[in-house]
């Protein structure tokens, strides 16, 4: 299946969640919030999140600064 990760194409397993996507990136200690179709998932659910062939996806971290 074809989704969009940050406006980035990535093809991905029919079935996986959004917390193996992210683990498949090497994003886990990095990745604060993310929203599957601008809608947020908490981190908890990650792992309950079954991604769909289209889905956007955008994964924020938190960059502190002043």
């Amino acid at each position: 299946m074809n989704i969009k990760v940050n406006g980035e194409k990535r093809e991905l397993t029919e079935a996986t969640t959004l917390q193996q996507m992210i683990e498949s990136l090497g994003l886990e200690s990095k990745v604060m919030a993310a929203a599957v179709n601008m809608e947020i998932v908490k981190q908890d659910a990650w792992d309950k999140a079954i991604l769909k062939d289209g889905d956007t996806i955008e994964l924020l971290d938190f960059v502190g600064g002043g």
